[in-house]
């Protein structure tokens, strides 16, 4: 174990983009041969699009990362934090880190960008692709990691995570987003009782529905127990999902210029 945390201590870029792009290609591939949905569309303008705004997060983790890892040192040299402050094996703390960072990381920054009108103009970006695949899982409007990584930080405190677990961490997450967000056909009797603990891609997919109440529904990346405990939990079919939203022309999803600019455009509807 003593190697394993020592590993992610010390994880190298290349290491992190290998996790990252590797999965990415996985999951591409498998998309390929078992699709949920066959689109009609220009898979690879389509993923160009996505990888555009995958470009602005990896530039925003350069500049702006080093607060966190500052915040990550600084709970480990003072001992604080309940994951420094609570005895527990590292297995234990693994599990731990991995459920709270999905909660601080991604479930309480989505719930919020849903539910506020300004942050979910930037979240809609998110929303408006009409052909969900594995590279869906990067567009991302450059402000919205603003949001993310700012709760983030607040759950480093909270937790007093090491930057091991924050490395690891941000691996696993990756991960799932692209096992989510795919466009891969999982049977039901295999899909549910995944999503009995973890977040499986046709509960993910309710998510991506054009219309409330789905839409606000299934906010975790990694761990389904945040949805369910927090009342947010849906399920249904995924091959009656239509993907956008139906506030916004499903045109203009590949539409870079467009998608740039909807927090900014009041003429775009929130339905709040």
């Amino acid at each position: 174990m003593e190697k394993f945390v020592q590993y992610w201590e010390h994880i190298s870029s290349s290491h992190r983009i290998l996790i990252l792009i590797g999965g990415m290609i996985l999951f591409w591939l498998i998309e390929g041969y078992y699709p949920l949905f066959r689109f009609s569309y220009r898979r690879y303008r389509h993923a160009g699009i996505n990888l555009f705004f995958l470009a602005t997060t990896v530039v925003l983790n350069l500049i702006f990362g080093i607060v966190t890892i500052t915040a990550c040192d600084f709970v480990t040299r003072h001992q604080f934090g309940l994951l420094n402050w609570i005895a527990m094996p590292v297995w234990v703390k693994i599990i731990a880190g991995l459920m709270l960072g999905d909660l601080f990381g991604q479930y309480i920054p989505h719930y919020i960008m849903h539910k506020i009108k300004w942050m979910w103009k930037f979240h809609m970006v998110h929303h408006s692709d009409t052909h969900v695949d594995v590279t869906t899982g990067t567009r991302h409007h450059p402000g919205e990691w603003l949001f993310r990584e700012s709760s983030m930080i607040l759950g480093v405190f909270v937790m007093g995570m090491p930057v091991w677990m924050y490395f690891l961490y941000r691996s696993c997450a990756a991960l799932f987003t692209h096992f989510n967000h795919a466009n891969i056909i999982v049977p039901e009797w295999l899909d549910r009782p995944i999503s009995w603990i973890f977040v499986s891609p046709n509960m993910h997919k309710v998510h991506h529905h054009f219309e409330r109440p789905y839409t606000d529904s299934n906010y975790s990346n990694i761990f389904s127990l945040w949805d369910r405990l927090f009342g947010t939990f849906k399920y249904i079919d995924p091959r009656t999902i239509r993907y956008g939203l139906d506030v916004l022309d499903d045109s203009t999803d590949e539409k870079l210029g467009y998608q740039l600019k909807i927090p900014f455009d009041k003429d775009i509807r929130t339905d709040y």
